[in-house]
């Protein structure tokens, strides 16, 4: 994230506006609508100021601003082609200390103007950056279809009651377990069908039922999938349980985009395992989502991939149930299935393989314990997870049991992510070729002719240099 998205009280504020058309026009109404009060500096005012003309808080001044004009200033917009109006104005400004504005410069900006969605008190901004305000307003279109003005109802009806809701649930947790239940439940259906009487009786009913049981939080944990990688790879279910959560563990298989779908306030513990470097041990991560649980915390155990596919997911809720937590599974994209489908070389093919095996290339004490047998067979794909660290004995193992050296393989490392890269040779040459590329993982080694399939499918175009620090 490049710029830090805020939104300001404006109320009794002096904003300045230096410009006749409809840009300056678009941005005093803004501000003046925000509670600014807006002095537009313009030799004339053209028709797009007719609607504000008479406004208390819209004050025109025929002539180009002073230093004195911005002694309390806080923001200043100019919408002027005059190149030396716009250089004198923004020193001016800057010199007062208010945050500066040009229209279609960029480069001048201290701050950009998103495209805004207003179901007030409820507003929703949209940035690109200055990249792209085109994309911003064709989204900005697709969510005012998608958001009802009724949602502005909504916010008003849980502004007029945070007071009461705050002294009658001490807590922070049970006060938003309360409006979530409020916003998930028939209270908001009613008031977004238009009925704010009901809406505020079956409201304040609701806090007097809170208020009188005092129900203790109820903590539950969330085993989910976040996929290879690619955040768009998510699943909806995922992301809502993401912004539920009160606390997360992770692991470095999360994609750091993908920690952005996080609740933000949600405490986030690092439970995380790297090649002989064991952050915690698996059963204390089962033992601290216990622990967690039973502090009345709502706990998201993050898991790369899937969580039941070589994820140890079913160790962790095995504990979960032993000691009667209740907890939810999200699945999620598993590794080889996203691996192989950005990599460009289909598991199965009509033409290749009727079958395909999912193994480890890790076992419980580093040694590699494989059914080989079940392994070498023709028509048959082998995707290997946590097979890098250990490629050269692996492949050499698959030769040793009768694969061909030069049956087909790949090595798909960071699948979806930027950064993703894939080398493939044959059994005999993949180790090398591997080591030759620097590859660090996660990575899935998929063994196969479909891996032939690669140089005809290929599709996904990683950006060179990887990810932006911190997604």
């Amino acid at each position: 994230m490049r710029d830090l998205p805020i939104i300001l009280d404006m109320r009794r504020r002096t904003v300045v506006v230096v410009g006749s058309g409809v840009v300056a026009a678009r941005r005093a109404e803004l501000a003046a609508r925000a509670g600014a009060l807006v002095t537009v500096f313009a030799p004339a005012l053209g028709d797009e100021f007719l609607e504000l003309r008479d406004r208390p808080d819209v004050r025109h001044a025929p002539r180009d601003p002073e230093a004195e004009d911005f002694a309390g200033c806080s923001l200043c917009f100019v919408a002027s082609e005059d190149e030396r109006l716009i250089e004198r104005t923004r020193a001016l400004a800057s010199a007062a200390g208010a945050l500066v504005n040009v229209a279609d410069r960029p480069k001048l900006c201290d701050f950009i103007m998103p495209s805004i969605v207003d179901r007030s008190p409820l507003v929703i901004a949209i940035s690109t950056g200055g990249a792209s305000p085109i994309l911003g307003r064709m989204l900005k279109a697709r969510l005012e279809s998608l958001i009802p003005s009724a949602y502005g109802r909504l916010a008003e009806l849980m502004s007029g009651f945070r007071g009461r809701v705050a002294t009658a649930i001490p807590t922070q947790t049970m006060r938003r377990r309360f409006w979530e239940t409020v916003l998930e439940g028939p209270i908001a259906e009613t008031a977004l069908a238009g009925n704010t009487t009901a809406a505020e009786a079956h409201l304040a009913a609701e806090i007097e039922r809170w208020a009188d049981e005092q129900p203790s939080p109820r903590g539950e944990v969330y085993l989910v999938g976040a996929g290879p990688g690619d955040p768009d790879l998510v699943t909806f279910r995922a992301f809502r349980l993401m912004q539920k959560a009160d606390v997360v563990l992770y692991d470095r298989l999360a994609d750091p985009r993908i920690m952005t779908l996080v609740r933000r306030e949600a405490e986030r513990v690092y439970v995380g395992k790297r090649p002989d470097n064991h952050e915690l041990p698996q059963d204390e991560i089962s033992a601290l989502l216990v622990r967690l649980a039973r502090e009345g915390k709502r706990v998201l155990r993050l898991k790369g991939g899937d969580p039941f596919l070589f994820g140890r997911g079913g160790e962790e809720i095995e504990t979960l149930a032993e000691h009667g937590i209740p907890f939810q599974v999200c699945p999620g994209v598993t590794a080889a299935i996203g691996a192989s489908a950005y990599a460009g070389i289909p598991l199965t093919h009509r033409d290749h393989a009727q079958a395909c095996v999912f193994v480890t290339g890790h076992g419980r004490d580093g040694k590699i314990v494989l059914d080989w047998a079940s392994l070498i067979k023709p028509r048959q794909t082998v995707a290997v997870y946590m097979g890098l660290r250990n490629l050269e004995p692996l492949t050499e193992a698959f030769i040793a049991a009768g694969a061909p050296p030069d049956l087909p393989a790949a090595v798909v490392d960071n699948a979806t992510r930027p950064n993703q890269r894939v080398v493939a040779a044959t059994l005999a040459t993949l180790a090398s070729a591997a080591r030759a590329a620097g590859l660090e993982g996660p990575s899935i080694v998929i063994i196969g002719s479909v891996v032939t399939l690669r140089e005809k499918l290929d599709w996904y175009a990683p950006r060179e240099g990887g990810p932006e620090p911190g997604g």
